[in-house]
Parts: C-alpha cells; sequence; structure tokens
C-alpha cells in the first residue's frame, strides 16, 4: 500500500508540474530567449508555411480553373488586409499578448470577458484544426507515397494512422516539450526550398508545354463569358481559400522571442503605453516592434509568392479528377491535400517526391506543435485570471491529455478529411482576424486618428469573408460554436465553484492602515464590516453602538471600521491595496476588490498571520432572498457577505482554532 501512495504521489507531482502562475497577461518578455527576427519567422513559418501542403488542393476545389485569381483576391487581402492590420496589433502588443487581450482591454467588465470567452472558442478551433487537419494531411501525404501504396499496406487505414500522429505528438509534450527554434529554421529553409524547386520545374513545363496555358485560357472563357465575370466569381469563392491567412496571429504571439536589436535611431518609437509597462526599455520594445513587422512583412511576401506560384502550377498541371472523386462513393483523388507532392512525384520521379513528402510530413509535424504551444499559453493566460479554469489547468500535462482527446474526437467525427475539416479552419482563422480588425478599429478611433476609416473597410472586407465562409462551410461555424459553448459553460461552472476560493494574491497596507492594525493588536483586535452611507462621524458613531449592544462588545475596547467598495466582479482575484482613513475619532480601513467577502477573509487572515492574535468581524443579518443573494455575489462580488466569508475563511482555514472569528447580530 506505502508503495502505491508514493508511486501516485510522484505521479501527481510530475502530472501537475509546471504550473503557471496567473498573474497579468503582461509578462516581461525577458523570460524568453530571444532570437534574430528572421529565424523566429521560421517558428511562425512552421504553421503558417505548412498550409502549402494542403492549401492549393482546397483552392482547387473551392474555385476550379479560377483558383489562381481567387488567390490573387487572397494575396490582396494579405498584403493590404491583414498585414497592416497586424503591424498595428504588433504596436499594441508588444509583449505578444495578440489581438484578444486588444479588444479585452477595450471593452469593460464582463462584456470584456464573455467577449474573450467567445474569442477563445475561436482561436481553440483554428488550434485544435490545424493539429486534426496538419496530421490528416501528413496521414495523406504518408498513404499516398508509391513506397507506401506498394509496401506498407497497414498504413493504408487513414484515420487510424492520423490517430497515431497526433497520440505521439501529445506524447511529446507530456514528456516535455521545448521549442527549438534552430530545428524549426532547418525544416522551413528546406521546406521552402524544394516548394520554390517543385514550383519552378512546373513554370518550367508550362513553358514548354504552352498548350496547357491555352486549354485553360479556353475553360476560363468558355465557363465565364469576361474578364467581370471571372473577378466578381473570385470575390466570392475566396473566402474559402482563407487557409493562407493563418499565419498572422501567431506573428504576434510568439513576438517576446524577437529580438529587438539594431539601431535603435531608426525606430520610430510611438506614443503607446504598453512600450512602458514591463522593465524594458521603450527602445528595447520599439526594436522588438520593428523586427516583428519585418517578420510579418517577410512572411506575407514569401508566402504570398508560393500561394499565387503554386496555385498557377497545380491549376494548369494536375487534371480534375486528381483532386475530387467523381462519385461519392469513390474517394477523393492523389492530389488531394497534396496538390505540389503530386508534381513533385509527377515530374521529379520518386525519390525527389519521397524527400518532399518527408518534409511536408515534418513540417506539418510540426505544424501541430506550434499549435498546441499555442493552446498550452492561450488557456492558462486567460481562464485561471477569470477564475474560469479549475487549478489544473494552469499545468501543461493534463491540459495536453484535454487537447489530445478533443483532437482524437474530432478526427473521428471528420473522418480524418482534409477537405472537410477546411471550412471550420478557416473560420477560425477569420474569426480571430475579424476581431484583430475591430480591435485595431476601435484602437485607432479612440486615439481620433484617421487611418480609423482604413481598418474600418478592412473590418468589413474580414466580416464579408467570414460571413461567406460560414454560409458556404457551415460546419466550421457548428465546430465553433461547440467549443464556444463548451468553454462558456466550464467556465461559468468553474467561477461559481471557486467563488468561495481566497482570490487575493496579497495585501498592502499604507502607513495609517498599518499603524491602526498595530495599536489594535495590543488588545482584541475586533473590526467592523460597514458598507458606507454618509462617511460622516454620525454613521460611524450610530454602527459602533449598534455592534456593541448587539455583541456584548466592552465600551473601552478600540474597534475598526473595515469598508470594502465593490470594483471589477469579472476580474477573480488581485492585490487588495488598503489604506488607512481617519473620521472624527474614528479609524476606517478602506479598499476595493472584486469580491467583497473574499476581501474581508483575506484581511482578517492576514492579520492573524501578522499580528499573531485571532481577529474578531461583525457583520449584520441581511434581509432578503439567499438565491437572488448567491447570483449578486457571483455576479457583482456582493450579496449576503457574513455566511460567504465563514464560508471562505473555512475553506482556507482548517483548523477551526485558527480560524479568525465571526459575529452576526442586529
Amino acid at each position: 500500500m506505502a508503495f502505491f501512495q508514493r508511486s501516485r504521489r510522484r505521479f501527481q507531482l510530475w502530472f501537475y508540474e509546471g504550473k503557471k502562475r496567473s498573474g497579468s497577461t503582461q509578462e516581461s518578455s525577458t523570460h524568453h530567449k530571444q532570437h534574430p527576427w528572421w529565424q523566429v519567422m521560421c517558428l511562425t513559418g512552421v504553421d503558417y508555411f505548412s498550409t502549402l501542403g494542403y492549401q492549393p488542393g482546397i483552392a482547387f476545389l473551392a474555385a476550379g480553373a479560377l483558383s489562381p485569381i481567387a488567390t490573387l483576391v487572397l494575396i490582396f487581402l494579405t498584403l493590404f488586409g491583414a498585414l497592416p492590420m497586424y503591424k498595428r496589433v504588433a504596436a499594441e502588443s508588444p509583449h505578444g499578448d495578440g489581438s484578444i487581450s486588444m479588444l479585452e482591454n477595450l471593452l469593460s467588465r464582463w462584456k470584456g470577458k464573455l467577449f474573450v470567452l467567445a474569442l477563445l472558442g475561436f482561436a481553440t478551433t483554428s488550434f485544435i484544426i490545424t493539429i486534426t487537419l496538419s496530421a490528416a494531411d501528413a496521414t495523406a501525404h504518408i498513404i499516398e507515397n508509391p513506397f507506401v501504396l506498394d509496401h506498407l499496406q497497414f498504413l493504408h487505414h487513414r484515420i487510424v494512422v492520423t490517430l497515431v500522429l497526433i497520440a505521439a505528438l501529445g506524447a511529446i509534450f507530456l514528456r516535455g516539450f521545448k521549442e527549438a527554434i534552430g530545428i524549426a529554421v532547418f525544416l522551413v529553409a528546406i521546406y521552402l526550398a524544394l516548394n520554390f524547386i517543385v514550383v519552378g520545374v512546373g513554370f518550367y513545363e508550362i513553358a514548354t508545354h504552352p498548350n496547357v496555358l491555352g486549354n485553360w485560357q479556353n475553360l476560363l472563357f468558355t465557363k465565364y463569358a469576361n474578364p467581370l465575370l471571372m473577378i466578381g466569381t473570385a470575390l466570392i469563392v475566396f473566402p474559402k481559400l482563407a487557409l493562407g491567412l493563418s499565419g498572422f496571429e501567431t506573428g504576434v504571439v510568439v513576438m517576446p522571442l524577437v529580438r529587438g536589436d539594431g539601431d535603435p535611431s531608426k525606430f520610430k518609437i510611438e506614443e503607446n503605453p504598453h512600450l512602458t509597462r514591463s522593465g524594458e526599455s521603450p527602445t528595447e520594445l520599439a526594436g522588438r516592434i520593428h523586427n516583428t513587422r519585418k517578420l510579418l512583412m517577410s512572411a506575407a511576401l514569401i508566402m504570398s509568392v508560393l500561394l499565387f506560384s503554386s496555385s498557377i502550377v497545380t491549376t494548369l498541371l494536375i487534371p480534375a479528377e486528381e483532386f475530387r472523386a467523381e462519385t461519392a462513393t469513390q474517394e477523393a483523388g492523389t492530389a488531394n491535400g497534396r496538390a505540389l507532392a503530386y508534381l513533385a512525384h509527377h515530374y521529379l520521379g520518386d525519390v525527389f517526391g519521397t524527400i518532399y513528402d518527408l518534409s511536408t510530413i515534418s513540417i506539418l509535424w510540426f505544424a501541430g506543435s506550434s499549435a498546441l504551444a499555442g493552446l498550452l499559453n492561450i488557456v492558462p493566460r486567460y481562464l485561471p485570471r477569470y477564475g474560469m479554469a479549475p487549478e489544473w489547468a494552469r499545468a501543461v500535462r493534463p491540459l495536453v491529455v484535454v487537447f489530445t482527446l478533443i483532437c482524437f474526437i474530432v478526427t473521428i467525427l471528420f473522418k480524418a478529411d482534409v477537405d472537410a475539416q477546411g471550412g471550420a479552419y478557416a473560420t477560425g482563422v477569420l474569426a480571430l482576424m475579424t476581431s484583430a480588425a475591430i480591435a485595431v478599429t476601435l484602437s485607432a478611433r479612440r486615439l481620433g486618428q484617421r487611418k480609423q476609416w482604413v481598418f474600418m473597410l478592412i473590418s468589413l472586407v474580414f466580416i464579408y469573408t467570414t460571413v461567406v465562409n460560414i454560409v458556404e462551410q457551415p460546419e466550421g461555424i457548428k465546430i465553433a460554436s461547440i467549443f464556444i459553448v463548451a468553454i462558456v459553460l466550464t467556465s461559468l461552472f468553474s467561477r461559481v465553484w471557486r467563488s468561495t476560493e481566497l482570490r487575493v494574491e496579497r495585501i498592502e497596507l499604507d502607513d495609517p492602515a498599518r499603524e491602526f492594525v498595530r495599536r489594535a493588536a495590543k488588545g482584541t483586535v475586533r473590526i467592523i464590516t460597514n458598507r458606507v452611507d454618509r462617511g460622516d462621524a454620525l454613521e460611524y458613531e450610530s454602527k459602533e453602538k449598534e455592534k456593541r449592544i448587539d455583541n456584548h462588545i466592552p465600551a473601552g475596547e478600540p474597534i475598526l471600521f473595515f469598508e470594502v467598495t465593490p470594483g471589477d466582479a469579472s476580474e477573480f482575484s488581485g492585490v487588495l491595496k488598503i489604506r488607512g482613513e481617519t473620521v472624527d475619532r474614528f479609524q476606517i480601513l478602506r479598499t476595493e476588490s472584486a469580491a467583497v467577502p473574499n476581501a474581508i477573509a483575506a484581511f482578517l487572515l492576514f492579520i492573524r498571520d501578522e499580528t499573531g492574535k485571532l481577529p474578531h468581524v461583525y457583520f449584520g443579518w441581511s434581509e432578503g432572498n439567499p438565491v437572488s443573494y448567491l447570483l449578486k455575489y457571483i455576479a457583482f462580488g456582493e450579496g449576503d457577505t457574513a455566511p460567504v466569508t465563514h464560508e471562505v475563511l473555512r475553506q482556507a482555514e482548517k483548523d477551526p482554532d485558527r480560524r479568525p472569528i465571526v459575529h452576526v447580530g442586529g
């Protein structure tokens, strides 16, 4: 029995190791090892550039022969919409908070929290589908490889292979995954080089076989009467290609890894309160913003070139039947989900094609790693701080298990189909980018800048793109809604469940308050809670007389008044700053807190620990419906204060003999 208990204890210590602290999201980036911007671009590119593995095939299924034109529309939105927008996000959140925290700061109290929960649902959709879609596409590259087709029949079970890849990814994180930028640089460099080779060979084939270009032109003008109709149709279908926008949010999230080096005189230090929020100098932060903008620009240009060129070569050189199945009972064609790999095998041989497959599988693998790392960063960043996640949600390994199981379910439901998951992925990506556009617009409007109209136009374009994507691919909003509902319900349940926790990070007393406590500790520490009304001497005299009579407090013993003003009830925890004030002969301690009973309980325990004496606290009876008081406490941080204070004390201190004494009367 003792052996099993020790084993269980060791497992628990290992499983819950490395809890993330639940402080402010604004952590100094000096906690991270920093790298040149181009290396961090490769880390971002593991997710961003890997979409080339499946984007051309999805683009052809969505737009057919119009794929290159629809891709041009996407590139225009990338360079003139998403890029300037996320350059602004980078300036607003140099600590890697991203666009979600911008909206949290722009919206107050519960509105901001609930909006963040909804955005977390879309972010979860984006990251989860990134993992499952990338694993499914890696499986497609494995299964369609000629060597596997001929010799490894046991790998032909698409769902099983995808589940194994996801399980292996989860196992890596359970053991302890650390971002290796060096590996990311190597993988991205090899992958981009191979893609440029494949695309270059594709253009060579088009140049030496001009009939394919003529066939494509004839098909376009046969199906679409004129260029205007082509452009109009492309504007309608391009939202289905939104997978090619997936790297921008990741680019700003990894900002703390970007080194702000270079000549400081070249950096434009904008008037931004975020630049002086941490211990870093404004010049360092301005340098990071400058280099992150170079990262975003370079990634967008590289991706734009590859997106357009790959859409041309795959559309002109791959027969349509190789993309889609002719009937519902047939499997998709061999180019489905692996269009560039198809060209690599077809024109450069199976040896080069296999090398390309291995490179693609590797980068898709790391795309899943990047997405899972994003989930493990974003959930502890927000939910525990809101009190909307259990305590174990601060640890990495329990979250890895939860997210891995969710990925299993999604993979089985979508049957490891790349095309079926494209809509859900695009919905998550577009929702995040739309929220970023709105956040940037609101920020520019608040500062009275003329750019607000430009960002408003970009916001409208992203709103249109998101709506069209939802209408055309409703499965995306369905799965996003499931995640949103699940997050909101579990968060609210957790908030209720944790409502009687102590919820105070630390207590700070000013000099008068500390002197009041020191004097009171010479005898029995007696504290009368009070909701301030007029705040004059007559109010305190009446309250003192009432409590002395009701609780038989000797006339000569000093008392302290303690007043807690309800603050932002949507906040879960914080620092309790107590100031001492004197009104006539009465000594009053005043503070502000998100939850009144929790603040009182925390202060009582603080007095006990500071003075070595058990304080006595005095309340009056509250008249009214206890259910309404409970709801009021959960939503607004106040209600029937006495019983809740007692319950908080009971949970925080298990020994009754060491628990501050609560009196209720009158």
